[in-house]
């Protein structure tokens, strides 16, 4: 796939999205109706050590740095998805949160299945193309995707101890804005 000077212009940036998350997830956290167990950021211990090592404790968690974050978030979120190479902001920000929150593969298959492509749990250029020539526009695109992803966390078994929470994260991005710490950002 080459890439003009336009077309990289007008790509989808993380350093939009990661704001939106980090006010979302909170501090540490261990909550016994969350499957990811210990959790800080939005960073489960699990995933710290797959990263950090496996020695990697609580503790150590606990005290995640912003470049450990930072680094998570692009490498094994944005980038699994490869959100750079999305046209639409809005369309790589409600991607890229259902990955962060629901895990990359789920993401990956709802919107490859959405686009038409073979839901294989990867993007790659077949995936991109079909998220970029989507017939329908972006804007059904996002609607459709967002709206999966509410039929997706309402069929969890633990909606009922975080309907509020998913619910308002996920209405927070909206087509060409998110909403957090008081605020709306335009994307």
């Amino acid at each position: 796939m080459v890439l003009t000077k336009k077309a990289r212009h007008k790509m989808a940036n993380h350093k939009v999205l990661a704001p939106f998350i980090l006010s979302h997830e909170g501090g540490y956290v261990n909550n016994p109706n969350d499957p990811g167990g210990h959790t800080n950021k939005g960073v489960t211990l699990t995933t710290f050590r797959s990263v950090f090592g496996r020695k990697k404790t609580v503790n150590d968690l606990k005290n995640i740095t912003t470049e450990q974050w930072n680094n998570i978030f692009k490498k094994y979120y944005w980038d699994k998805c490869n959100a750079d190479l999305i046209d639409n902001q809005s369309i790589a920000n409600m991607l890229v949160d259902f990955a962060w929150h629901s895990g990359v593969s789920k993401a990956t298959e709802v919107i490859q299945k959405i686009v038409g492509v073979t839901a294989d749990g990867i993007i790659g250029r077949v995936t991109i193309g079909a998220i970029n020539g989507f017939n329908r526009g972006d804007k059904v695109l996002f609607d459709l995707l967002k709206q999966v992803r509410m039929v997706y966390l309402r069929s969890r078994k633990n909606w009922k101890y975080f309907k509020n929470g998913w619910t308002t994260r996920v209405e927070s991005i909206k087509y060409g804005s998110l909403t957090y710490s008081g605020k709306t950002i335009k994307c």
